[in-house]
Protein backbone atom coordinates (compact mmCIF):
# COMPACT_ATOMS: atom_id res chain seq x y z
CA UNK A 1 0.00 0.00 0.00
CA UNK A 2 1.29 3.45 -0.86
CA UNK A 3 2.30 5.60 2.12
CA UNK A 4 0.82 8.71 0.48
CA UNK A 5 -2.52 6.96 0.23
CA UNK A 6 -2.40 6.01 3.91
CA UNK A 7 -1.72 9.62 4.93
CA UNK A 8 -4.50 10.91 2.74
CA UNK A 9 -6.97 8.39 4.11
CA UNK A 10 -6.11 9.36 7.71
CA UNK A 11 -6.55 13.04 6.93
CA UNK A 12 -9.84 12.45 5.16
CA UNK A 13 -11.27 10.38 8.01
CA UNK A 14 -10.38 13.18 10.44
CA UNK A 15 -12.01 15.75 8.16
CA UNK A 16 -15.09 13.60 7.75
CA UNK A 17 -15.57 13.48 11.51
CA UNK A 18 -15.87 17.26 11.48
CA UNK A 19 -17.73 17.93 8.24
CA UNK A 20 -19.86 14.81 8.05
CA UNK A 21 -18.87 14.12 4.42
CA UNK A 22 -15.77 13.15 2.50
CA UNK A 23 -14.91 11.86 -0.98
CA UNK A 24 -11.37 10.59 -1.48
CA UNK A 25 -9.44 10.14 -4.69
CA UNK A 26 -6.15 8.30 -4.26
CA UNK A 27 -3.31 10.25 -5.89
CA UNK A 28 -2.29 8.84 -9.24
CA UNK A 29 -5.18 6.35 -9.31
CA UNK A 30 -8.57 6.36 -10.92
CA UNK A 31 -10.58 4.89 -8.05
CA UNK A 32 -12.40 6.74 -5.29
CA UNK A 33 -13.51 6.14 -1.76
CA UNK A 34 -16.95 7.69 -1.28
CA UNK A 35 -18.89 8.52 1.86
CA UNK A 36 -22.24 6.82 2.21
CA UNK A 37 -25.08 8.06 4.42
CA UNK A 38 -23.70 9.59 7.63
CA UNK A 39 -24.57 8.21 11.03
CA UNK A 40 -24.65 10.06 14.37
CA UNK A 41 -22.34 8.81 17.09
CA UNK A 42 -21.86 10.03 20.68
CA UNK A 43 -18.98 12.43 21.23
CA UNK A 44 -16.07 10.97 23.17
CA UNK A 45 -14.76 14.18 24.75
CA UNK A 46 -16.33 17.46 25.91
CA UNK A 47 -14.90 20.65 27.41
CA UNK A 48 -16.63 23.22 29.64
CA UNK A 49 -15.49 26.52 31.14
CA UNK A 50 -17.16 28.30 34.07
CA UNK A 51 -16.33 32.00 34.73
CA UNK A 52 -15.08 33.22 38.11
CA UNK A 53 -18.32 33.89 40.07
CA UNK A 54 -16.87 36.17 42.78
CA UNK A 55 -16.57 39.97 43.09
CA UNK A 56 -18.33 39.86 46.46
CA UNK A 57 -17.51 38.29 49.82
CA UNK A 58 -21.24 37.54 50.05
CA UNK A 59 -21.26 35.37 46.91
CA UNK A 60 -22.55 31.82 47.42
CA UNK A 61 -22.10 29.62 44.34
CA UNK A 62 -23.49 26.18 43.49
CA UNK A 63 -22.11 24.12 40.61
CA UNK A 64 -24.34 21.38 39.20
CA UNK A 65 -22.73 18.97 36.73
CA UNK A 66 -24.83 16.47 34.74
CA UNK A 67 -24.74 14.07 31.82
CA UNK A 68 -28.05 12.62 30.56
CA UNK A 69 -28.44 8.85 30.79
CA UNK A 70 -28.44 6.80 27.61
CA UNK A 71 -25.72 8.69 25.78
CA UNK A 72 -23.76 5.48 25.03
CA UNK A 73 -20.41 7.24 25.07
CA UNK A 74 -18.46 4.10 26.03
CA UNK A 75 -17.88 2.07 29.16
CA UNK A 76 -15.55 4.29 31.19
CA UNK A 77 -14.94 7.99 31.40
CA UNK A 78 -14.50 10.95 33.74
CA UNK A 79 -16.07 14.40 34.07
CA UNK A 80 -14.33 16.90 36.31
CA UNK A 81 -14.09 20.66 36.74
CA UNK A 82 -10.90 22.06 38.24
CA UNK A 83 -9.78 25.52 39.33
CA UNK A 84 -8.08 27.67 36.75
CA UNK A 85 -5.33 30.16 37.49
CA UNK A 86 -7.33 33.37 37.90
CA UNK A 87 -5.58 36.58 36.85
CA UNK A 88 -6.53 40.18 36.28
CA UNK A 89 -6.44 41.89 32.90
CA UNK A 90 -3.39 43.88 34.06
CA UNK A 91 -1.65 40.68 35.10
CA UNK A 92 -2.24 39.13 31.69
CA UNK A 93 -1.25 41.99 29.39
CA UNK A 94 0.78 45.15 29.26
CA UNK A 95 -0.18 48.14 27.10
CA UNK A 96 0.99 46.27 24.04
CA UNK A 97 -1.25 43.38 24.95
CA UNK A 98 1.51 40.79 25.02
CA UNK A 99 2.76 40.37 28.56
CA UNK A 100 2.03 37.22 30.55
CA UNK A 101 2.56 37.51 34.32
CA UNK A 102 1.71 34.05 35.56
CA UNK A 103 3.42 34.74 38.88
CA UNK A 104 0.50 36.93 39.94
CA UNK A 105 -2.05 34.13 39.92
CA UNK A 106 -4.61 34.44 42.70
CA UNK A 107 -5.48 30.77 43.17
CA UNK A 108 -3.76 27.44 43.20
CA UNK A 109 -4.44 25.88 39.79
CA UNK A 110 -5.75 22.41 39.29
CA UNK A 111 -7.78 21.85 42.46
CA UNK A 112 -10.82 19.66 41.62
CA UNK A 113 -14.14 21.33 42.50
CA UNK A 114 -16.88 19.04 41.16
CA UNK A 115 -16.62 15.49 39.80
CA UNK A 116 -19.44 13.61 38.07
CA UNK A 117 -19.56 9.86 38.73
CA UNK A 118 -22.37 8.55 36.53
CA UNK A 119 -24.85 9.61 33.82
CA UNK A 120 -28.38 10.43 34.93
CA UNK A 121 -27.51 11.77 38.40
CA UNK A 122 -26.20 15.31 39.03
CA UNK A 123 -23.13 16.08 41.10
CA UNK A 124 -22.99 19.36 43.01
CA UNK A 125 -20.42 21.48 44.81
CA UNK A 126 -20.61 24.76 46.75
CA UNK A 127 -18.10 27.60 46.91
CA UNK A 128 -18.26 31.00 48.62
CA UNK A 129 -16.52 34.37 48.62
CA UNK A 130 -14.97 36.77 46.15
CA UNK A 131 -11.85 34.71 45.40
CA UNK A 132 -13.52 31.67 43.82
CA UNK A 133 -11.67 31.13 40.52
CA UNK A 134 -12.93 30.12 37.10
CA UNK A 135 -13.21 26.40 36.39
CA UNK A 136 -11.81 24.37 33.49
CA UNK A 137 -13.35 20.97 32.84
CA UNK A 138 -13.22 17.92 30.59
CA UNK A 139 -15.53 14.92 30.24
CA UNK A 140 -14.63 11.69 28.45
CA UNK A 141 -16.23 8.36 27.56
CA UNK A 142 -19.80 7.76 28.70
CA UNK A 143 -19.88 11.08 30.59
CA UNK A 144 -19.07 13.22 27.54
CA UNK A 145 -22.30 13.14 25.43
CA UNK A 146 -24.50 16.03 26.58
CA UNK A 147 -22.31 16.98 29.55
CA UNK A 148 -23.71 20.18 31.08
CA UNK A 149 -22.72 22.30 34.08
CA UNK A 150 -24.73 25.13 35.60
CA UNK A 151 -23.15 27.82 37.79
CA UNK A 152 -25.64 29.59 40.09
CA UNK A 153 -24.52 32.40 42.42
CA UNK A 154 -26.56 34.28 45.00
CA UNK A 155 -25.40 37.69 46.24
CA UNK A 156 -27.91 39.10 48.71
CA UNK A 157 -26.61 42.69 48.95
CA UNK A 158 -24.20 45.21 47.47
CA UNK A 159 -23.40 46.30 43.92
CA UNK A 160 -23.29 42.71 42.62
CA UNK A 161 -26.67 41.81 44.20
CA UNK A 162 -28.72 39.24 42.39
CA UNK A 163 -29.17 35.65 41.32
CA UNK A 164 -26.51 35.06 38.67
CA UNK A 165 -26.83 31.96 36.52
CA UNK A 166 -24.88 30.70 33.53
CA UNK A 167 -24.51 27.46 31.64
CA UNK A 168 -20.77 26.84 31.50
CA UNK A 169 -19.61 27.21 27.90
CA UNK A 170 -17.45 25.26 25.52
CA UNK A 171 -14.29 26.97 24.16
CA UNK A 172 -14.54 28.79 20.82
CA UNK A 173 -12.93 31.55 18.77
CA UNK A 174 -15.88 33.87 18.06
CA UNK A 175 -18.60 35.32 20.38
CA UNK A 176 -21.27 38.04 19.97
CA UNK A 177 -22.81 39.80 22.99
CA UNK A 178 -25.59 42.34 22.32
CA UNK A 179 -27.13 44.07 25.40
CA UNK A 180 -23.85 44.99 27.12
CA UNK A 181 -23.31 48.62 28.17
CA UNK A 182 -20.74 51.26 29.07
CA UNK A 183 -23.34 53.44 30.82
CA UNK A 184 -22.30 54.97 34.16
CA UNK A 185 -24.91 52.86 35.96
CA UNK A 186 -23.41 49.64 34.58
CA UNK A 187 -20.29 47.63 35.35
CA UNK A 188 -19.88 44.95 32.70
CA UNK A 189 -16.93 42.54 32.63
CA UNK A 190 -15.99 40.19 29.81
CA UNK A 191 -14.63 37.00 31.37
CA UNK A 192 -12.15 35.16 29.13
CA UNK A 193 -11.11 31.64 30.15
CA UNK A 194 -8.42 29.61 28.37
CA UNK A 195 -8.72 25.80 28.73
CA UNK A 196 -5.49 24.90 26.94
CA UNK A 197 -1.85 24.47 27.92
CA UNK A 198 -0.67 27.38 25.75
CA UNK A 199 -1.63 31.06 25.93
CA UNK A 200 -4.51 32.43 23.85
CA UNK A 201 -4.64 35.95 22.40
CA UNK A 202 -8.05 37.63 22.15
CA UNK A 203 -9.47 40.84 20.66
CA UNK A 204 -12.52 42.67 22.01
CA UNK A 205 -14.44 44.99 19.66
CA UNK A 206 -17.24 47.29 20.82
CA UNK A 207 -20.12 48.66 18.72
CA UNK A 208 -22.52 51.34 19.90
CA UNK A 209 -25.55 53.04 18.31
CA UNK A 210 -23.26 55.06 16.02
CA UNK A 211 -20.88 52.28 15.06
CA UNK A 212 -17.47 51.19 16.30
CA UNK A 213 -16.33 52.42 19.70
CA UNK A 214 -12.62 52.84 19.03
CA UNK A 215 -10.21 51.17 21.41
CA UNK A 216 -6.55 50.23 21.27
CA UNK A 217 -6.45 48.40 24.60
CA UNK A 218 -9.04 45.85 23.46
CA UNK A 219 -6.55 44.31 21.03
CA UNK A 220 -4.11 41.49 21.74
CA UNK A 221 -5.28 40.50 25.23
CA UNK A 222 -3.20 37.55 26.39
CA UNK A 223 -5.05 34.88 28.37
CA UNK A 224 -2.41 32.61 29.96
CA UNK A 225 -2.67 28.83 29.79
CA UNK A 226 -5.53 27.38 31.87
CA UNK A 227 -6.29 30.84 33.21
CA UNK A 228 -9.09 33.39 33.31
CA UNK A 229 -8.98 37.15 32.68
CA UNK A 230 -11.85 39.59 33.46
CA UNK A 231 -11.92 42.78 31.37
CA UNK A 232 -14.07 45.78 32.38
CA UNK A 233 -15.45 46.96 29.03
CA UNK A 234 -15.88 50.59 30.13
CA UNK A 235 -12.07 50.77 30.37
CA UNK A 236 -11.73 49.87 26.68
CA UNK A 237 -13.36 53.05 25.39
CA UNK A 238 -14.07 56.62 26.47
CA UNK A 239 -17.54 56.49 24.87
CA UNK A 240 -20.60 56.07 27.06
CA UNK A 241 -23.44 54.08 25.48
CA UNK A 242 -26.50 52.41 26.94
CA UNK A 243 -26.54 49.65 24.32
CA UNK A 244 -23.26 48.06 23.26
CA UNK A 245 -22.51 44.94 21.24
CA UNK A 246 -19.31 43.15 22.28
CA UNK A 247 -17.47 40.98 19.76
CA UNK A 248 -14.81 38.61 21.13
CA UNK A 249 -12.46 36.80 18.73
CA UNK A 250 -9.14 35.04 19.17
CA UNK A 251 -5.97 35.47 17.13
CA UNK A 252 -4.44 32.34 18.60
CA UNK A 253 -5.96 29.62 20.73
CA UNK A 254 -9.52 29.52 21.97
CA UNK A 255 -11.42 30.78 25.01
CA UNK A 256 -14.71 30.61 26.80
CA UNK A 257 -16.36 34.03 26.96
CA UNK A 258 -19.30 35.38 28.97
CA UNK A 259 -20.22 38.82 30.34
CA UNK A 260 -21.12 39.64 33.95
CA UNK A 261 -23.43 42.65 33.70
CA UNK A 262 -24.16 44.65 36.87
CA UNK A 263 -26.68 47.50 37.14
CA UNK A 264 -26.65 49.73 40.22
CA UNK A 265 -30.48 49.66 40.37
CA UNK A 266 -31.49 46.28 38.97
CA UNK A 267 -28.74 43.98 40.25
CA UNK A 268 -26.60 41.67 38.14
CA UNK A 269 -26.56 38.52 36.03
CA UNK A 270 -24.56 36.78 33.33
CA UNK A 271 -25.05 37.63 29.66
CA UNK A 272 -24.28 34.58 27.49
CA UNK A 273 -23.35 34.84 23.81
CA UNK A 274 -26.06 35.15 21.18
CA UNK A 275 -26.55 32.43 18.61
CA UNK A 276 -24.44 32.91 15.48
CA UNK A 277 -25.65 35.69 13.13
CA UNK A 278 -28.70 34.60 11.14
CA UNK A 279 -31.78 36.14 9.55
CA UNK A 280 -34.41 34.71 11.92
CA UNK A 281 -33.91 34.68 15.69
CA UNK A 282 -35.84 33.28 18.65
CA UNK A 283 -35.39 34.64 22.20
CA UNK A 284 -37.39 32.32 24.49
CA UNK A 285 -38.45 32.54 28.11
CA UNK A 286 -39.67 36.08 28.90
CA UNK A 287 -41.39 35.75 32.30
CA UNK A 288 -45.06 36.61 32.62
CA UNK A 289 -44.45 39.30 35.25
CA UNK A 290 -41.64 41.14 33.42
CA UNK A 291 -41.91 44.86 34.15
CA UNK A 292 -39.38 45.90 31.49
CA UNK A 293 -38.03 44.19 28.37
CA UNK A 294 -35.34 45.81 26.22
CA UNK A 295 -34.34 44.33 22.85
CA UNK A 296 -30.82 44.93 21.55
CA UNK A 297 -29.81 43.80 18.04
CA UNK A 298 -26.76 44.12 15.80
CA UNK A 299 -26.10 43.44 12.11
CA UNK A 300 -22.41 42.49 11.68
CA UNK A 301 -22.38 42.45 7.88
CA UNK A 302 -22.37 45.16 5.20
CA UNK A 303 -26.17 45.34 4.89
CA UNK A 304 -28.83 46.90 7.10
CA UNK A 305 -31.47 44.58 8.55
CA UNK A 306 -35.21 45.22 8.65
CA UNK A 307 -36.91 42.95 11.16
CA UNK A 308 -40.48 42.15 12.11
CA UNK A 309 -40.91 41.79 15.88
CA UNK A 310 -43.50 39.41 17.31
CA UNK A 311 -44.23 38.05 20.76
CA UNK A 312 -45.23 34.38 20.71
CA UNK A 313 -47.54 33.88 23.67
CA UNK A 314 -49.84 31.20 24.99
CA UNK A 315 -52.40 31.47 22.19
CA UNK A 316 -50.41 32.90 19.29
CA UNK A 317 -48.36 35.81 17.96
CA UNK A 318 -48.90 39.50 18.67
CA UNK A 319 -47.04 42.57 17.42
CA UNK A 320 -45.94 45.01 20.13
CA UNK A 321 -47.74 48.30 19.57
CA UNK A 322 -45.39 50.90 18.13
CA UNK A 323 -42.55 48.40 17.78
CA UNK A 324 -43.80 46.07 15.07
CA UNK A 325 -40.61 46.59 13.07
CA UNK A 326 -36.97 47.24 13.88
CA UNK A 327 -34.38 48.75 11.54
CA UNK A 328 -30.80 47.73 12.36
CA UNK A 329 -28.09 49.65 10.54
CA UNK A 330 -24.97 47.81 9.45
CA UNK A 331 -22.43 47.57 12.30
CA UNK A 332 -24.54 49.79 14.57
CA UNK A 333 -26.27 48.56 17.72
CA UNK A 334 -30.04 49.12 17.83
CA UNK A 335 -31.97 49.10 21.09
CA UNK A 336 -35.70 49.40 21.74
CA UNK A 337 -37.65 49.43 24.99
CA UNK A 338 -40.58 47.00 24.73
CA UNK A 339 -41.66 47.82 28.30
CA UNK A 340 -44.10 45.28 29.84
CA UNK A 341 -44.69 43.53 26.52
CA UNK A 342 -45.89 40.25 28.08
CA UNK A 343 -48.74 41.87 30.07
CA UNK A 344 -49.05 38.95 32.43
CA UNK A 345 -48.51 36.18 29.89
CA UNK A 346 -45.15 34.44 29.44
CA UNK A 347 -43.79 34.58 25.93
CA UNK A 348 -40.86 34.50 23.54
CA UNK A 349 -39.65 37.02 20.98
CA UNK A 350 -39.45 36.10 17.29
CA UNK A 351 -37.42 38.28 14.90
CA UNK A 352 -37.89 37.66 11.17
CA UNK A 353 -36.95 39.62 8.01
CA UNK A 354 -39.62 42.15 7.09
CA UNK A 355 -41.59 40.94 4.09
CA UNK A 356 -39.75 41.67 0.88
CA UNK A 357 -36.48 42.40 2.66
CA UNK A 358 -33.34 40.29 2.34
CA UNK A 359 -32.41 37.72 4.97
CA UNK A 360 -29.69 39.79 6.67
CA UNK A 361 -27.80 38.02 9.51
CA UNK A 362 -28.22 39.60 12.96
CA UNK A 363 -27.50 38.82 16.61
CA UNK A 364 -29.76 39.85 19.49
CA UNK A 365 -30.40 39.67 23.23
CA UNK A 366 -32.99 40.83 25.76
CA UNK A 367 -32.51 42.65 29.04
CA UNK A 368 -35.43 41.60 31.25
CA UNK A 369 -36.43 43.18 34.58
CA UNK A 370 -38.85 41.89 37.21
CA UNK A 371 -40.06 44.07 40.07
CA UNK A 372 -39.93 47.84 40.57
CA UNK A 373 -37.98 50.38 42.58
CA UNK A 374 -35.62 48.89 45.14
CA UNK A 375 -37.02 45.41 44.40
CA UNK A 376 -35.87 45.26 40.77
CA UNK A 377 -33.96 42.26 39.49
CA UNK A 378 -32.42 41.75 36.02
CA UNK A 379 -31.67 38.80 33.72
CA UNK A 380 -30.55 38.43 30.09
CA UNK A 381 -31.90 36.23 27.30
CA UNK A 382 -29.73 35.86 24.18
CA UNK A 383 -31.05 34.56 20.87
CA UNK A 384 -30.63 30.80 20.84
CA UNK A 385 -30.76 27.83 18.54
CA UNK A 386 -33.38 25.07 18.80
CA UNK A 387 -33.32 22.22 21.31
CA UNK A 388 -32.70 19.78 18.46
CA UNK A 389 -32.14 16.23 19.65
CA UNK A 390 -31.46 17.12 23.28
CA UNK A 391 -30.72 20.01 25.65
CA UNK A 392 -30.33 20.24 29.44
CA UNK A 393 -30.70 22.77 32.25
CA UNK A 394 -28.60 21.32 35.06
CA UNK A 395 -29.56 23.23 38.24
CA UNK A 396 -33.19 22.98 39.38
CA UNK A 397 -34.62 23.02 42.87
CA UNK A 398 -37.83 21.64 44.41
CA UNK A 399 -39.45 25.01 43.69
CA UNK A 400 -38.69 27.97 41.47
CA UNK A 401 -38.21 26.56 37.95
CA UNK A 402 -40.29 27.58 34.92
CA UNK A 403 -39.69 25.89 31.57
CA UNK A 404 -40.59 27.83 28.41
CA UNK A 405 -41.08 25.89 25.17
CA UNK A 406 -41.56 27.80 21.90
CA UNK A 407 -42.52 26.41 18.48
CA UNK A 408 -42.09 29.28 16.00
CA UNK A 409 -43.15 27.07 13.09
CA UNK A 410 -44.93 23.72 13.17
CA UNK A 411 -46.56 22.16 16.22
CA UNK A 412 -44.09 19.99 18.14
CA UNK A 413 -43.97 17.32 20.81
CA UNK A 414 -41.16 17.23 23.36
CA UNK A 415 -40.20 14.86 26.14
CA UNK A 416 -38.99 16.43 29.39
CA UNK A 417 -37.02 14.28 31.83
CA UNK A 418 -36.50 15.36 35.41
CA UNK A 419 -33.38 13.47 36.50
CA UNK A 420 -32.73 11.78 39.79
CA UNK A 421 -31.75 14.24 42.51
CA UNK A 422 -28.15 14.87 43.49
CA UNK A 423 -28.96 13.49 46.94
CA UNK A 424 -31.66 11.01 46.02
CA UNK A 425 -34.97 10.51 44.24
CA UNK A 426 -36.24 8.88 41.05
CA UNK A 427 -36.44 10.47 37.59
CA UNK A 428 -39.79 11.58 36.19
CA UNK A 429 -40.76 11.94 32.53
CA UNK A 430 -43.49 14.10 30.99
CA UNK A 431 -44.46 14.86 27.39
CA UNK A 432 -45.70 18.26 26.17
CA UNK A 433 -47.27 19.41 22.91
CA UNK A 434 -46.39 22.93 21.82
CA UNK A 435 -48.71 24.44 19.23
CA UNK A 436 -47.10 26.17 16.27
CA UNK A 437 -46.61 29.91 16.76
CA UNK A 438 -46.98 29.76 20.55
CA UNK A 439 -45.01 29.57 23.80
CA UNK A 440 -45.89 27.02 26.45
CA UNK A 441 -44.65 27.99 29.93
CA UNK A 442 -44.92 25.19 32.49
CA UNK A 443 -43.80 24.23 35.95
CA UNK A 444 -41.61 21.28 35.02
CA UNK A 445 -41.85 17.83 36.59
CA UNK A 446 -39.98 17.19 39.84
CA UNK A 447 -38.33 13.84 40.63
CA UNK A 448 -40.25 11.69 43.11
CA UNK A 449 -38.58 11.67 46.52
CA UNK A 450 -36.25 14.51 45.47
CA UNK A 451 -33.24 15.29 47.62
CA UNK A 452 -30.86 18.03 46.45
CA UNK A 453 -30.96 19.54 42.98
CA UNK A 454 -31.87 17.95 39.67
CA UNK A 455 -31.53 18.41 35.91
CA UNK A 456 -34.16 18.93 33.21
CA UNK A 457 -33.47 17.39 29.81
CA UNK A 458 -35.64 18.34 26.82
CA UNK A 459 -35.80 16.11 23.73
CA UNK A 460 -37.71 16.85 20.52
CA UNK A 461 -39.98 13.94 19.64
CA UNK A 462 -41.79 15.27 16.55
CA UNK A 463 -42.51 18.46 14.63
CA UNK A 464 -40.71 21.62 15.54
CA UNK A 465 -38.22 23.13 15.76
CA UNK A 466 -38.56 23.96 19.46
CA UNK A 467 -36.62 26.66 21.31
CA UNK A 468 -36.46 26.50 25.11
CA UNK A 469 -35.36 28.40 28.21
CA UNK A 470 -35.45 27.69 31.93
CA UNK A 471 -36.09 30.42 34.51
CA UNK A 472 -34.90 29.77 38.07
CA UNK A 473 -36.47 32.08 40.67
CA UNK A 474 -35.16 32.26 44.24
CA UNK A 475 -36.85 35.21 46.05
CA UNK A 476 -34.81 36.96 48.74
CA UNK A 477 -36.23 39.54 51.19
CA UNK A 478 -39.05 40.58 48.88
CA UNK A 479 -36.85 40.78 45.77
CA UNK A 480 -37.87 38.43 42.94
CA UNK A 481 -34.34 37.23 42.19
CA UNK A 482 -34.23 35.19 39.00
CA UNK A 483 -32.02 34.04 36.15
CA UNK A 484 -32.81 32.62 32.69
CA UNK A 485 -30.76 30.09 30.74
CA UNK A 486 -31.51 29.11 27.14
CA UNK A 487 -31.36 25.45 26.08
CA UNK A 488 -29.73 24.98 22.65
CA UNK A 489 -28.82 21.51 21.36
CA UNK A 490 -26.06 20.04 23.54
CA UNK A 491 -24.12 18.63 20.55
CA UNK A 492 -23.85 15.31 22.34
CA UNK A 493 -23.56 13.49 19.02
CA UNK A 494 -21.56 14.11 15.85
CA UNK A 495 -22.20 13.07 12.26
CA UNK A 496 -19.69 10.50 11.04
CA UNK A 497 -19.90 9.22 7.45
CA UNK A 498 -19.92 5.53 6.61
CA UNK A 499 -17.09 5.04 4.10
CA UNK A 500 -16.96 2.19 1.62
CA UNK A 501 -13.37 1.75 0.48
CA UNK A 502 -12.18 0.15 -2.77
CA UNK A 503 -8.85 -1.34 -1.65
CA UNK A 504 -7.81 -2.16 -5.21
CA UNK A 505 -6.92 1.47 -5.91
CA UNK A 506 -4.27 1.31 -3.20
CA UNK A 507 -2.27 -1.56 -4.66
CA UNK A 508 1.19 -0.85 -6.08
Amino acid sequence: MKSTSLSLIAGTVALAAVTGFAALTAPGDGGTTEAKAATRLPVERSSLLCPAPGLSDLAETTYTSFTPAGGSGGEGGTAELRQSTSTTADDATDKGGNKDKKDKAKADPGKPVVSLKEPGKPATADESGADTPALVGTATGRLAPGWTTQQTTTVEAGGARGLLGVSCTGPDTNFWFPAASTAKSREDYVHLTNPDDTAAVADIELYGPDGTLKSDVGEGITVPARSSVPVLISTLTSKVAEDVTVHVTTRTGRVGAVIRAADEEAGSDWLAASADPTGTLVLPGIPADATSVRLVAFAPGDDDADLTVKLLGKTGAISPAGHEDLHVKSRMTAGVDLKDITRGEAGSLLLTPTRGEKDTPVVAALRVVRGKGDAQEVAYIPATGPVGAQATAADNRAKGSTLSLTAPGATATVKVTASAGSGGGEQTVKTYTVKGGTTLAVTPPVPSGLKGGYALTVQTQSGGPVHAARMLALPQDGIQMFTVQTLPDDDGTVEVPAVEQDLSVLDD
